[in-house]
């Protein structure tokens, strides 16, 4: 029944050009990565247009805006860089199921190129236009928020794209890239995603900020570094808790017979590990500690990505298997 209720095409006889274990590896550890960037990057981005639309009333915050979009651009420039390992390597492993998902995406995959090709013209327009925009600022915030909706966007198509070559049983089904959305995962990994941009960019705040060599005075006269600092860390905070909400939500929506006891260690141990973390920089904010254990606690959410990057592999490679299985029998 299962075979019947899926395409069971021919598998590629052609070696891997390394052994598999080491491209799992350089595919884990690259992606990592260029998620990295990608957080960076959006979560730059959002922040810019909301503190932007702060400035409106207090001036402050529109200079905090144009520090922060200061980063955005190298951040693009490494997420894309970067980004080319993980693509090449998805695409030796699971051929097959990476490019039928593609197929069956069409023009929202195709149209990937020309959307972030757009977008980062205009983030590099609006930076660069930043003074000549300062009397007409509605129209300046207008023009990142174009900026802002594309880079929305295209994660969506990757995560359609991404849970849709895991589920062969559901290609047939599959008009475009819209009813790839129905796929139950592809909404509750959205937003985790989103969540995790916004606490990856808090503490990436908090460091760019609080550095000794910041010129804080100079570049931000309003602000004190303790004061921008303590809003990072509660930017990561809260953003953070909200994974009570959107880590179970991701985890119950997953088809479940991905699902065994290896990934659920994996995951308990990553949630352990954030746990650690988040009440470490809790303790910071309520003691005004702001910057005592940064390090520790960036040490601690790293090992807690790279726990959710090895699981995110761990439950790829049980949902495939039993189709990898069929075709080898084909």
């Amino acid at each position: 029944m299962f075979a019947q209720s899926q395409p069971i095409p021919r598998d590629i006889p052609l070696p891997l050009p390394m052994p598999e274990w080491l491209l799992v590896f350089l595919l884990i550890i690259s992606f990592l990565l260029h998620i990295l960037f990608v957080n960076l990057m959006l979560g730059g981005t959002l922040l810019t247009f909301i503190l932007q639309i702060m400035g409106l009333k207090k001036k402050k915050y529109d200079r905090l805006a144009r520090e922060i979009e200061i980063t955005i651009t190298v951040n693009k420039s490494l997420a894309v860089v970067i980004g080319v390992a993980p693509l090449l390597i998805i695409n030796t492993l699971y051929t097959l199921y990476f490019y039928s998902a593609n197929a069956l995406t069409g023009y929202a995959w195709i149209s990937i190129i020309p959307l972030v090709i757009i977008a980062f013209l205009i983030l590099y327009y609006h930076k660069y236009k930043w003074i000549q925009y300062e009397n007409k600022k509605k129209k300046h915030i207008a023009i990142l928020g174009i900026a802002l909706i594309v880079l929305l966007f295209v994660p969506l198509i990757f995560l359609s794209n991404i849970s849709l070559m895991l589920f062969p049983e559901r290609w047939a089904d599959v008009r475009g890239f819209f009813s790839s959305l129905l796929i139950e995962n592809v909404i509750p990994r959205y937003l985790h995603f989103l969540t995790g941009t916004v606490a990856v960019t808090g503490l990436f705040i908090f460091g760019y900020f609080g550095r000794k060599s910041y010129p804080i005075k100079e570049k931000l006269p309003d602000f004190t570094k303790d004061e921008i600092k303590e809003k990072a860390y509660k930017l990561t905070f809260y953003a953070t808790l909200s994974q009570l909400v959107f880590g179970p939500l991701l985890f119950f929506t997953l088809p479940w017979h991905g699902v065994d006891w290896n990934l659920a260690y994996i995951i308990i141990a990553g949630v352990l590990i954030a746990a650690v973390a988040m009440t470490l920089l809790w303790l910071e904010l309520k003691r005004k500690e702001l910057g005592k254990r940064f390090i520790i606690i960036i040490i601690l959410i790293s090992i807690t990505v790279l726990l959710m990057g090895w699981g995110r592999h761990t439950y790829r490679a049980n949902v495939i298997e039993p189709h990898k299985k069929l075709m080898q029998d084909f």
